[in-house]
């Protein structure tokens, strides 16, 4: 059926949007060529774990990223069993998505079913029942019938299936139209999510190891508000520009980290790199030593720190600088027990704290 005769999601393209889409086209091309050197295996690895971490901590999974990393390597971890169980299902779903097509109905069915598997009785299943999402006692989006459902998704995957619009748009509307629709009694964000990404990854498949996800995780607000303003409005176009915007920034870390791997790459092959460097062993190796130096003024939070040490991607932080620092022993949380506390800080340890007395020594 012709694409001007059949169902299409509202929305409309804003100049906002086609501005977003063509900054991010041109960054895709920066992103392939720097990731053809440094996007290792090992960096897939990490991205797609951070995927899986983000995703999970909108929806309240309290697990930390080192806890997902030890899940999915099938170590022991202290945790809620239906935490852990999300996590293992997480990952095989991100891993089952080069076999799925997006538009299929069957497909969609098969992801629900890896997503929720052990945690709801009707995963892979058509809600049955109404659903309504609250925010405190307050109602803010009634779903549609669950009778409607399965024509409400049919249409929308034959849309998907026929249109000619850009896929970051497309992939902005389906996540959309996932939310409004609600076709799940649980796991609909998650799913969201996960479709955009198949579609993107459709599209260029290195976008199935961008992790959008964190940079709605940091502004996991805003994601939910711009939900119910596209509600209001009756259309998807506040979160088409609202998640176009978050895949712009999104390239912009991964560039910037991609480029950090590639000139450390020369580097090393250049024999410029000191091996005999270990920020984990000697703290007198940059960063780490950047960082133990900053607490001894006292401990601080994340954002802080980075905004000391002029950095403004997390990833590189936590990555070249929190990481090395705590498992060197360097550094502790304050709240160990809360590793995703908002209010979790950093302070030196015994082992630092005789290494900058050391070091004021003569």
């Amino acid at each position: 059926m012709p694409e001007s005769t059949a169902y299409r999601p509202p929305f409309t393209l804003t100049p906002l949007a086609l501005r977003l889409v063509a900054e991010i086209s041109e960054a895709v091309g920066r992103y392939a060529i720097l990731a053809e050197y440094s996007l290792t295996p090992q960096l897939r690895r990490e991205n797609r774990l951070r995927t899986i971490h983000a995703s999970l901590a909108i929806e309240n999974n309290t697990l930390s990223l080192e806890q997902v990393s030890a899940v999915i390597d099938g170590k022991r971890v202290l945790g809620h069993p239906r935490e852990i169980q999300e996590v293992r299902n997480a990952f095989s779903a991100y891993e089952a998505m080069p076999g799925w097509e997006p538009d299929s109905l069957q497909d969609l069915l098969k992801a629900h079913g890896l997503l929720m598997q052990g945690l709801v009785d009707d995963a892979g299943c058509f809600r049955a029942g109404g659903v309504g999402i609250y925010k405190g006692n307050e109602l803010v989006h009634m779903a549609p019938p669950a009778p409607r459902v399965p024509l409400l998704v049919e249409n929308l995957l034959t849309w998907l299936a026929g249109t000619e619009e850009h896929p970051l748009i497309t992939s902005a509307v389906v996540h959309y139209e996932l939310e409004f629709i609600h076709p799940f009694a649980d796991g609909n964000g998650r799913m969201g999510r996960l479709w955009q990404t198949l579609i993107l990854r459709r599209w260029r498949p290195l976008l199935g190891y961008l992790p959008v996800e964190t940079v709605i995780r940091d502004r996991q607000q805003e994601y939910y508000d711009t939900l119910a303003e596209a509600d209001q409005a009756g259309e998807a176009t506040p979160f088409i520009e609202f998640m176009l915007t978050a895949l712009r920034d999104a390239f912009t870390e991964a560039i910037e980290s991609e480029a950090g791997a590639f000139f450390s790459t020369i580097r090393q092959d250049s024999s410029v790199a000191d091996p005999a460097c270990d920020p984990v062993a000697d703290p007198a190796c940059d960063p780490v030593e950047r960082l133990v130096k900053l607490l001894a003024e006292g401990e601080a939070g994340t954002a802080a720190l980075m905004a000391a040490l002029g950095l403004n991607h997390r990833p590189t932080f936590r990555k070249n600088y929190l990481t090395p620092a705590l498992h060197g022993g360097w550094i502790e949380p304050t709240h160990p027990e809360k590793p995703n506390s908002p209010k979790q800080r950093y302070r030196l340890t015994a082992k630092a704290k005789r290494w900058l007395k050391q070091q004021e020594s003569p």
